[in-house]
């Protein structure tokens, strides 16, 4: 098997230096080249082929948004953030994933070199990811079609779970901004580190009409309101009278919940199961592993319908292909395509 051939695109020598011996004491990487701004990046992946990008956000001449946008646009290739973290790069970041990126790594903010030892684990896991995963040409999905306004179609009373992972937030831009009706109450377990969940949820609430955000414990669950999981926690639905309503948990495992994805959507799909039964929709997306395979199960068994994201869409097919493997799904289908499954198949 032919090694993941990796270009660094960073703007320090020194982040350049750690990144290509992190990822050199990989036999199945292969660092074929780094570049200090995209403009070096451009001649290089002409030359050198790369399978994988890392990307800063930061540089000189172009930031790696731009480049990004650029790269997806007219020569897709899977992309791997590697940036600081803050407030304004958390939202860039949602940007990037929502532009094509595959994933991303926050680099450390102190001691660089030991931090970047500390995330080796997580980056080549990433690397390897990325390096399996079906990028498409760029197509930002922006304002949705949400009519606001009364929904007598049985899909109104219903409870809608989504769990997703890698290739996660664009699906589910997608299938948000593809609801041309108003929705119903929707929860949503995407894996994701804690300081990008709530930028994720404002990104989402200022491209759709109705409230999107990140749940808080005790949270109603109300028609026409998106609850996304925060980073770092579980998130459950439980009755609470004649409705329902959100606990939250702190997630068993110490790690990055965005590479120990722990059972997080498992967590969600198995409460509502429990709170809803045959008045829910779950819908498993994009992703590597079998999180949320056993939560859709025994949705599909409480009497729930049950929905998959299509291979051809997904940018890792593994979450989706289980359950479809599994005989858990009513339906296929991509993202932008399953609101029509919503409306016209949810009795």
């Amino acid at each position: 098997m032919k090694p993941i051939r990796v270009l660094i695109v960073d703007d320090s020598p020194v982040v350049q230096l750690i990144l290509r011996r992190v990822l050199s004491g990989e036999p199945d990487i292969d660092v074929v080249g780094v570049a200090s701004d995209p403009f070096e990046a451009k001649d290089l992946i002409i030359k050198d082929k790369p399978d994988v990008i890392t990307l800063d956000i930061e540089m000189p001449r172009m930031n790696g948004i731009t480049f990004l946008k650029r790269l997806m646009s007219y020569s897709p290739i899977p992309v791997v953030m590697i940036s600081s973290y803050t407030s304004k790069n958390s939202m860039r970041t949602i940007e990037a994933l929502e532009a094509g990126a595959v994933d991303f790594v926050t680099k450390p903010s102190q001691d660089i070199e030991r931090g970047f030892t500390s995330l080796r684990d997580e980056i080549v896991a990433k690397i390897r990811v990325a390096g399996q995963a079906q990028v498409k040409p760029l197509f930002l999905w922006r304002k949705a079609p949400i009519k606001i306004g009364k929904t007598l179609h049985a899909i109104s009373r219903k409870l809608i779970a989504i769990g997703a992972s890698i290739g996660g937030p664009p699906a589910i831009q997608k299938l948000l901004c593809s609801i041309s009706f108003q929705p119903p109450a929707i929860v949503i377990a995407q894996h994701m580190a804690a300081w990008y969940t709530r930028a994720f949820a404002q990104k989402l609430n200022s491209l759709l009409p109705v409230e999107v955000r990140e749940a808080r414990d005790m949270d109603c669950v109300d028609q026409g309101r998106v609850l996304i999981a925060p980073g770092g926690k579980h998130m459950r639905v439980v009755r609470n009278g004649t409705g329902y309503m959100i606990r939250l948990d702190k997630t068993s495992s110490t790690q990055d919940p965005s590479i120990d994805v722990g059972r997080s959507i498992n967590v969600l799909f198995h409460s509502v199961a429990k709170s809803a039964g045959p008045n829910a929709v779950g819908i498993i997306l994009t992703g590597m592993g079998n999180d949320g395979v056993d939560g859709l199960a025994a949705m599909k068994e409480a009497g729930a319908y049950t929905i998959a994201q299509d291979e051809a869409s997904c940018v890792v097919f593994g979450m989706p292909r289980k359950a479809i493997e599994r005989g858990i799904v009513d339906a296929v289908a991509s993202p932008e395509d399953i609101p029509a499954i919503l409306l016209t198949d949810v009795k």
